[in-house]
């Protein structure tokens, strides 16, 4: 109430001190009461947002890892198919030996598998401890995919120079170190 309003009362009889003092005392209580309310109200909204959104980014960041192991799979299963629909059969008495790693392997092919391999027609890609002899046009789209699988890729031989001095010194096809 105004000041006003309070003393016109007063003066008329119709309310006394003591009333008013209790009424403002007791407007002034629930004022502070539901200010300690908001504040209590407003921590447990805050708190309870917080663990939303902690929750939130705790789903996000598993359904990526879901989705990259989907996709990997994905891949994996694409190089298989890559492999296992493109594969060139090894079979001959010349050895071709490559490097897997630090290990020295050793593939038996023919002549002229080893001269397509030493040229950069085919590769050697590697499934399940396996190799296997592919073209290098599906080597490069199974390197693109997965570049661990592909073992050995020679590079093709670019043309000779026009300006190179020993153009007309070639080095036999059939030198075998």
């Amino acid at each position: 109430m105004s000041n006003a309003l309070k003393e016109q009362l007063l003066k008329a009889g119709l309310a006394d001190a003591k009333k008013l003092k209790a009424v403002k005392k007791e407007k002034h209580q629930q004022k502070v009461q539901a200010g300690k309310n908001q504040k209590l109200v407003n921590e447990a909204s805050i708190l309870a947002e917080q663990s939303r959104q902690q929750q939130i980014e705790r789903d996000r960041l598993l359904n990526q890892q879901k989705q990259a192991a989907l996709q990997q799979k994905a891949i994996a299963a694409q190089v298989k198919q890559l492999i296992n629909n493109n594969t060139v059969k090894a079979q001959g008495d010349v050895a071709y030996n490559f490097t897997d790693g630090k290990l020295v392997k050793r593939l038996y092919v023919n002549n002229k598998l080893h001269d397509e391999l030493s040229r950069g027609l085919l590769a050697i890609a590697k499934q399940d401890e396996q190799y296997y002899l592919v073209p290098a046009a599906v080597a490069e789209k199974i390197k693109q995919r997965q570049s661990d699988s592909i073992i050995v890729l020679n590079v093709k031989q670019q043309q000779q120079d026009e300006d190179d001095p020993y153009a007309d010194f070639k080095i036999p096809d059939d030198l075998m170190w």
